[in-house]
């Protein structure tokens, strides 16, 4: 009789089929890292001054959209608030990041140092450093505060990124990068926003292609090859992550800096359906691929749904 341990492998297999080789997507990655990388202190025109008019970022994807509040706010306000939205993202963006960059160097760690697999995660981890230098300076161009995470999820993270087990590492990437591209795709061809903001939200989706598709090939490797445990922790601080990263998606010092009501402003999010929808249609792709892998399941799934990211 098989166990379950075994049983939860077979079944994940059957539903990857079988694992591409870590050696050739590395050296594909390397490859395309080599044609499509950027400079963005020299790819964008940071001298240039904000476009009268514009959006720092879609209305659509503002946190109030179509509450009742946005509609009673001027369009002045609306297009503050845009911009402050916009460098909480980026601030989110760059804490992120940083947590990324220490997961990747914890993983390549005790492998070979001549492989293309942590020659890869070496290059991502330059891209990610040039990324977090972009949205720095993108937060000083706008002329915003920066918009830190609470202390308390900021110290939550120092936890989640020492205990987390190594597909857990992929697994959160993923959640960092797989919603805010999502967003990103639909910024960077609208005309509305600022040239500047759809320029560096180009270069990003461009370089974290490469990032969602190396994490995604080392996740399905470790969900289908690591110890029961090690899949049950997973989905644990997956489902955390998850939770964590949807509380801190808009920091809502946002709505004071532009003269709202900040506990209005917060209720109102919470009961637009408008916004659900847009948080949920950014993690519908990575959910399914996540449900299909096995990590969607047990505890960690109602954690996923408390966040609001799974319908």
């Amino acid at each position: 009789m098989k166990t379950v341990t075994e049983r939860d492998l077979t079944l994940l297999r059957d539903a990857l089929g079988p694992l591409r080789d870590r050696e050739q997507v590395a050296a594909r990655l390397l490859d395309s890292s080599a044609r499509h990388s950027f400079d963005p202190d020299r790819e964008l025109d940071w001298d240039a001054p904000p476009e009268e008019g514009k959006w720092f970022w879609p209305p659509e994807l503002v946190s109030l959209y179509g509450t009742p509040l946005w509609r009673r706010m001027p369009e002045e306000q609306r297009m503050d608030l845009a911009r402050h939205e916009a460098a909480s993202l980026a601030s989110l963006g760059i804490w992120f990041e940083i947590i990324l960059m220490q997961l990747l160097v914890r993983h390549v760690y005790d492998k070979s140092v001549t492989s293309d697999h942590v020659r890869y995660a070496l290059t991502e981890i330059a891209d990610e450093c040039r990324h977090s230098m972009m949205f720095a300076r993108l937060i000083r161009k706008g002329g915003t505060p920066a918009y830190p995470v609470p202390r308390l999820y900021h110290n939550l993270a120092r936890v989640l990124k020492t205990v987390s087990t190594t597909p857990g590492s992929f697994a959160a990437t993923l959640l960092g990068e797989e919603i805010l591209d999502w967003m990103q795709r639909l910024v960077f061809p609208d005309e509305r926003v600022q040239t500047l903001i759809r320029g560096v939200t180009r270069i990003h989706v461009v370089e974290e292609a490469r990032h969602v598709r190396y994490a995604r090939e080392e996740l399905r490797r470790q969900m289908a090859t690591a110890p029961r445990w090690e899949r049950e922790l997973t989905r644990l601080g997956c489902g955390e992550a998850a939770r964590v990263f949807s509380a801190c998606f808009i920091n809502p010092g946002v709505y004071t800096q532009v003269g709202l009501d900040r506990r209005e402003a917060v209720a109102q999010v919470r009961a637009s359906g408008h916004r659900r929808e847009v948080m949920r249609s950014g993690a519908r792709r990575l959910t399914d691929f996540l449900d299909d892998i096995g990590v969607l399941r047990g505890p960690g799934r109602l954690l996923w749904k408390s966040s609001g990211l799974l319908a």
